[in-house]
């Protein structure tokens, strides 16, 4: 089988495993239960994963084995073939899944072995938006002030007119309340930082600019679709605690300070592939009908800048 074909085929076996994972959440949607949801997707998307001719490293998991029973970070899975480093987030808004709230996802990416940063499960601060815009025309070294104006003139817009989308969180109130004395939009999100910085390059979502932290694991894969869309961003690591430096370290990672760019978040040829599990801006979730599932993927390969959308109905057993 030839480079290209393997590509084929992993591009195809991507949307079957992030199917199967928002097929066995959504049977949980609207239930209260973030845990069983979350369980449900992971197990679902392991046996997945376990049934690939690959030779998979999960790079980005569930978190570390002490903390996780299947798909912890260094796990391997397939049944032997290419070398991949895997970063996945079965369920992608475990609470908004559970409340049956929009824009939860079945995320997977795939990257040669040593392409997506093996990052630990602390916070980072991330900045992000969509492409056809000038290199470096956000930073996380600017004020909040400069990187609106900066992106403001770049667009052709008025502050006024622009939209910037945070996570809600206590920890970016001042952050808010910057971007509200600009005199700019926010759409607060309650979850789902990854669709988040994805809708940076729908127009129709008109988000121009993502900002604020939240899970590093999250910003590799927001990394990795980026790759393959098209836009910039960038990253660091936050760090509360002397024991989420010592994890850092463990995991290989040196310069705590470091400013992460989207290549060396997620670098090499990445697929990227996400199944809605509840109705979202992005992509439609898990429908049931007659017995029958209907499943909306998009799935994206940075080294032809492909994107597709699939809507697959899943029959009756």
């Amino acid at each position: 089988m030839s480079s290209q074909d393997l590509t084929r085929l992993l591009v195809l076996e991507m949307v079957r495993v992030t199917e199967a994972a928002a097929i066995a959440a959504s049977a949980l949607t609207g239930r209260g239960d973030e845990k069983a949801a979350d369980a449900a997707a992971v197990e679902a998307m392991r046996e997945a994963l376990n049934g690939l001719p690959i030779d998979g490293t999960i790079v980005i998991g569930e978190g570390e084995r002490d903390e996780a029973p299947m798909l912890f970070i260094g796990e391997k899975v397939g049944t032997g073939g290419p070398k991949l480093d895997i970063a996945l987030d079965p369920l992608e808004g475990t609470t908004i899944c559970a409340k049956s709230m929009p824009n939860s996802l079945a995320v997977l990416a795939i990257s040669e072995a040593g392409g997506l940063l093996n990052a630990p499960d602390v916070y980072m601060d991330k900045i992000a938006v969509g492409g056809g815009l000038p290199e470096g025309i956000v930073d996380l070294d600017k004020s909040v002030e400069q990187n609106v104006r900066d992106l403001a003139e770049a667009k052709g817009k008025s502050i006024e007119d622009m939209m910037v989308c945070v996570l809600d969180r206590p920890r970016h109130a001042e952050l808010i309340r910057e971007l509200r004395d600009l005199g700019c939009g926010i759409k607060l999100i309650g979850d789902g930082d990854v669709a988040g910085v994805i809708a940076t390059t729908d127009p129709a979502t008109c988000i121009d600019l993502y900002m604020g932290s939240g899970g590093a694991p999250e910003g590799v894969l927001a990394a990795a679709a980026l790759r393959c869309i098209g836009g910039q961003m960038q990253g660091r690591l936050l760090f509360r605690n002397d024991d989420e430096r010592s994890r850092a370290r463990k995991w290989g990672i040196e310069d705590l300070d470091r400013k992460y760019s989207m290549i060396e978040l997620a670098s090499g040829n990445v697929i990227f592939s996400a199944t809605g599990v509840t109705d979202g801006d992005m992509l439609e979730g898990v429908h049931k009908e007659d017995g029958c599932f209907t499943t909306e993927t998009l799935v994206m390969r940075s080294e032809s800048k492909t994107v597709r959308r699939v809507k697959t109905v899943h029959g009756a057993n």
